[in-house]
C-alpha cells in the first residue's frame, strides 16, 4: 500500500504548496494586478481603492484580500513586474555598430520604449504619479540610473574622445527629452499619436547632430512610420 505522504510531497511546489493551488493563485493574482491597471490608469493611484480593483476584476474585496493588504501593496508588485520588464529594454541599448546612422540609432531605441510604454500605459502613470508609495519612487530612481548608463553607452559610438562628463550630460539631456515627448505622445492616439513619435525622434536626432560625429540631423522618420 502507498504510503499517503508521498502524494502531497509530490504535489507540493517551492514553499510547500500544492501545484495546483499555487497555479491558481498565480492566475488571480495576474487577474488583479490586469484591474489595478486599469483602475491606476481611469482613476489615478490616488483616487483608486481595493474596491474598484475588485470589482474591475470581477471578485469580491474578500478575495483580493487573500492576495494583497492594501492599494499600496497591489501597485508594489505591478510596479515590479513593470519595472523588471522595463529593464531588458534598457539592456538592449547597447553601443550600435560602427556607421549605424545616427536617426536609425535613435529611432529603434525610441520604437522600443514607445512600444513598452503603449503596452502598459499603466507603468507611466505609477512611475510619474505625484503620491506614490516609497518603494516605487526608490524603484523610479534606479531605473533611471539604469537607463541613463545605457544611453550613454549608446551615445559613446557617436561622440568618440569626448569627456565623460559631456557624455552624461548629453545622455541625460536625451532622457529628459524622450519622456517629455512620451508624456505628450500617450495623450494622443492612431496617426496623431504616431506623429508625435516621429517628431520626437526629430527633436532628439537634431540635438544629436551638432555634437556627435559624422551624424546627419536629417529627420527620423515621417509620421506614421515605424511607429507602433
Amino acid at each position: 500500500m502507498p504510503d499517503e505522504t508521498e502524494k502531497p510531497e509530490k504535489e507540493a511546489a517551492a514553499g510547500g504548496r500544492p501545484r495546483r493551488r499555487q497555479a491558481r493563485g498565480e492566475r488571480r493574482i495576474a487577474q488583479l494586478l490586469e484591474a489595478a491597471a486599469s483602475v491606476f490608469c481611469s482613476t489615478g493611484y490616488t483616487a483608486a481603492s481595493t474596491n474598484a480593483i475588485a470589482r474591475e476584476a470581477g471578485v469580491s474585496p474578500g478575495t483580493l484580500y487573500q492576495f494583497f493588504p492594501n492599494k499600496e501593496a497591489i501597485a508594489i508588485e505591478l510596479g515590479d513586474r513593470l519595472v523588471s520588464e522595463m529593464r531588458t529594454h534598457g539592456d538592449a541599448l547597447t553601443p550600435v555598430a560602427p556607421g549605424t546612422p545616427l536617426a536609425e540609432a535613435v529611432g529603434g531605441a525610441v520604437d522600443r520604449f514607445i512600444d513598452f510604454n503603449c503596452r502598459h500605459p499603466v507603468f507611466f502613470a505609477l512611475m510619474h504619479g505625484p503620491d506614490m508609495p516609497g518603494r516605487i519612487t526608490e524603484e523610479h530612481d534606479a531605473l533611471h540610473a539604469t537607463l541613463l548608463a545605457r544611453v550613454a553607452a549608446l551615445l559613446t559610438a557617436f561622440m568618440p574622445g569626448a569627456p565623460d562628463t559631456d557624455i552624461a550630460r548629453t545622455a541625460d539631456m536625451c532622457l529628459g527629452v524622450y519622456k517629455a515627448g512620451l508624456e505628450i505622445a500617450l495623450n494622443h492616439e492612431g496617426d496623431e499619436r504616431a506623429a508625435y513619435v516621429a517628431e520626437l525622434k526629430n527633436v532628439l536626432v537634431r540635438y544629436l547632430g551638432p555634437v556627435t560625429v559624422g551624424a546627419a540631423a536629417a529627420p527620423a522618420s515621417t509620421p506614421g512610420q515605424n511607429t507602433p
